[in-house]
């Protein structure tokens, strides 16, 4: 398999801002994360088109732990008009505490962006991921799709925020 640089779920790059990492305003990163929770496969339901996952579908993401403590990272994505599967690996951070579901994450060197996860259901089933800016927001399930009552929730929560949710990308309509 080729390797690309795919960068999504997570994940806004910045050329000037190496280190820290924000949230939209208005947003408000979960408590009480429990990381080895979070762990594992997640789809991508839904998501705000951007670069580097344009055209890509059967996205996922697998988080598992690294020796340092960090969080690894493998985005997948089907390219169906070249026929040809992408995959970029990074790493995650927490941005401070690790209860918080805020972190940042790396597929470029000192580069991060914003992976702040801004409602997650108590079973870890379900997750609404907000970026740095408006730009990025993923809706992720731990299957292909999500039930209607977490999907309006979770739009009711990314309009509250600025979300323009129309432009949601869903990828079980592709």
């Amino acid at each position: 398999m080729k390797r690309y640089h795919l960068i999504y779920l997570t994940f806004s790059l910045f050329l000037g801002a190496c280190s820290a990492s924000t949230i939209p305003e208005g947003a408000k990163a979960i408590q009480n994360f429990d990381k080895s929770k979070y762990l594992g496969n997640w789809y991508e339901v839904a998501r705000l088109d951007f670069y580097f996952e344009r055209n890509l579908i059967n996205t996922t993401a697998n988080y598992s732990l690294n020796e340092n403590g960090t969080i690894k990272v493998v985005n997948r994505g089907y390219e169906p008009n070249k026929k040809i599967w992408k995959e970029s690996i990074g790493k995650a951070k927490f941005v401070g505490k690790e209860n918080v579901g805020m972190l940042k994450v790396s597929f470029f060197g000192p580069f991060y962006g914003g992976y702040n996860i801004v409602a997650l259901d108590s079973n870890y089933q379900y997750a609404l991921v907000a970026g740095e800016k408006l730009s990025y927001l993923w809706i992720l399930s731990r299957k292909k799709t999500i039930p209607e009552d977490v999907k309006k929730d979770y739009l009711q929560i990314a309009e509250k925020i600025g979300y323009k949710t129309s432009d949601l990308i869903w990828l079980d309509k592709l």
